[in-house]
């Protein structure tokens, strides 16, 4: 399936703000986070720069903390000029609705698609496949890569690969797929894996989980084939900026918009 895939189209670089109570936090392999700054500061900041979307993922969403998280997306929303993914506590259509009308283009999913597979169908039955991102946390543990749930906490008998295809059986528009082997620990992607996927499917995978470099981000959509690259610490403390990560793809011969 890969030869006819998106070939031409430019791979995107994406910032992702992981919130916690309103301040962008970064962790190792998901545990150890440390603040990284203001979420609508860096949003607005990496839509400067370049970035060609943005995801913001409410790593701790409960339902007491919906309605100031729904306020800061509508901040962010309002300060950025690029398609903007909202991720963390959507667990039926109503929870779409609210985040689309604050300012979101898409949402993610995570461990609310494996509970409820048959939200992915609605989300993409009722505002379109494009709408519907599904994020994918797996490890490659003894007997293989396995799904997790609960932000890395509960892992599932599902493997990565058998659920990737039913997600995208069930019309989900893009996969965001995190190695949590990989996560923070800033030692490349699990591009073993991304390619796997990507031969696989036929809908764009976002890379997620190892940036350390700028090698990486080449590595990620040459040998991981990927169609994008997701990064968070690199990015929020001033590791690589946007520019000059876009300069360095372009000079590897990799098609990105400058």
């Amino acid at each position: 399936m890969n030869e006819n895939r998106t070939k031409g189209l430019a791979k995107r670089i994406i910032p992702c703000l992981d919130v916690k109570d309103g301040i962008t936090v970064k962790g190792t392999n998901f545990v150890n986070l440390r603040k990284a700054g203001d979420a609508v500061e860096l949003g607005k900041a990496y839509s400067e720069a370049g970035a060609d979307e943005l995801v913001f993922l409410d790593i701790a969403a409960s339902y007491e903390g919906r309605k100031t998280f729904t306020d800061l997306v509508n901040r962010v929303a309002s300060e950025i000029n690029i398609p903007f993914t909202v991720g963390g506590g959507i667990n039926e259509l109503a929870d779409v609705e609210r985040l689309l009308f604050a300012g979101a283009d898409k949402v993610s999913i995570n461990s609310s698609a494996i509970k409820n597979p048959k939200l992915i169908n609605e989300i993409t039955s009722r505002f379109g496949s494009q709408v519907c991102v599904c994020a994918i946390d797996a490890r490659h543990d003894e007997d293989g890569w396995h799904c997790y749930l609960n932000g890395g906490r509960v892992r599932t008998e599902k493997t990565l690969k058998e659920w990737a295809k039913e997600v995208q059986d069930r019309g989900a528009g893009e996969i965001l797929f995190t190695s949590m082997n990989n996560d923070g620990v800033k030692n490349g992607y699990a591009n073993d894996a991304l390619a796997m996927l990507a031969d696989e499917l036929s809908i764009p995978v976002i890379a997620s989980g190892g940036a350390g470099n700028m090698e990486h981000f080449k590595d990620a959509f040459t040998k991981g084939k990927a169609d994008a690259a997701l990064a968070a610490s690199v990015f929020h403390f001033g590791e690589i900026t946007i520019p000059e990560l876009k300069r360095y793809l372009r000079t590897e011969g990799i098609n990105v918009r400058i």
